[in-house]
């Protein structure tokens, strides 16, 4: 993904890293899909540079250090050995920090500077999470953190004292629809526009969104927004835009649009229209909650969908 945006972010990593105090720990924090891991990793590879010395990628760079979410069971081991797909554990366990921590008992391999990013950092577990405290307590010369996640409230107080917080914020649309002509060149503006409207500022989401390729879907949400839907006919269209059996990761793909539409329409929006919008916004929030769990029909569900969206435009129209 192309590094773009969070020129704040970089303006304060690159002061410090200049200055004569660089903090030997950071917080990397922001909503999930922001950015923030592609971040830490060009950041850690600045760090660990070295003047007129050759680089390797930082993927590979034996000064970068990140440890990993192992192979779920001794099958999934396997299946990595073999360099098939696999499935990794839900967290870190300590024994990647310990092997961290080993490693950090040597000197760095091809300069003065060490990094080691921990993504994401509310993924270790609890004995993980102590041992790494006595590293930040006491951080090896030369030996630096970046510690991503999408909720910092969740570290540990002891954790979060000891670190400088790195604040991102989500992109603007601008800027996430250059990262998408980058990298998803076959996708057309409507399919753009849809996954942007969807991603929240994400380019992570917007990225995942655009392969749904929910541009239809995206047009069809907002003339029912703006005119209501009284003969149902955009509510079928959007039901066979869903398809008769879609995906899980399509069905949340469509609710997430959902709600952004309905966002948008609140932020401009005045009442009455804007209490009906905040009425099925909620509403959605809701839906969006159950749809991991029940197996809704795809066909009552875009029904579901276009009248809580139609009802927004036409507060007297209740829900399907």
């Amino acid at each position: 993904m192309m590094l773009v945006g969070h020129e704040e972010p970089w303006r304060e990593w690159r002061a410090a890293l200049q200055s004569d105090r660089m903090h030997h720990a950071w917080i990397l924090a922001g909503p999930q899909g922001v950015g923030k891991g592609s971040f830490a990793l060009a950041a850690a590879a600045e760090l660990v540079a070295e003047p007129g010395v050759p680089q390797p990628r930082p993927e590979a760079h034996p000064d970068i250090i990140i440890p990993e979410h192992p192979p779920e069971n001794k099958e999934e081991a396997k299946k990595r050995e073999a360099g098939e797909a696999f499935t990794t554990k839900r967290s870190i366990p300590i024994d990647e920090i310990r092997a961290m921590q080993h490693r950090l008992n040597t000197r760095p391999s091809m300069g003065s500077r060490r990094a080691v990013i921990i993504d994401p950092a509310n993924d270790m577990e609890k004995g993980a999470v102590n041992a790494l405290l006595k590293s930040l307590e006491e951080p090896p010369a030369g030996t630096y953190f970046l510690l991503v996640t999408h909720r910092p409230g969740r570290l540990l107080p002891t954790v979060r004292s000891r670190c400088r917080m790195l604040r991102f914020s989500p992109l603007p649309a601008e800027e996430i629809d250059r990262i998408l002509i980058a990298n998803e060149p076959q996708a057309d503006a409507d399919a753009r526009a849809a996954a942007i409207a969807a991603a929240n500022g994400s380019p992570g989401a917007a990225m995942g969104f655009v392969e749904q390729r929910l541009g239809t879907a995206h047009s069809l949400m907002q003339q029912m927004v703006a005119q209501g839907d009284a003969s149902l006919a955009l509510r079928g269209r959007l039901s066979a835009e869903l398809g008769a059996r879609p995906a899980r990761e399509r069905l949340a793909a469509v609710l997430e649009l959902a709600r952004a539409v309905l966002a948008a329409e609140l932020r401009q929006a005045g009442p009455p229209r804007a209490a009906a919008s905040i009425d099925a916004h909620a509403d959605l929030t809701r839906l969006s909650a159950q749809a991991p769990t029940y197996n809704f029909d795809a066909g009552l569900l875009a029904m579901e969908i276009g009248a809580l969206l139609a009802g927004a435009a036409m507060p007297r129209e209740a829900a399907y």
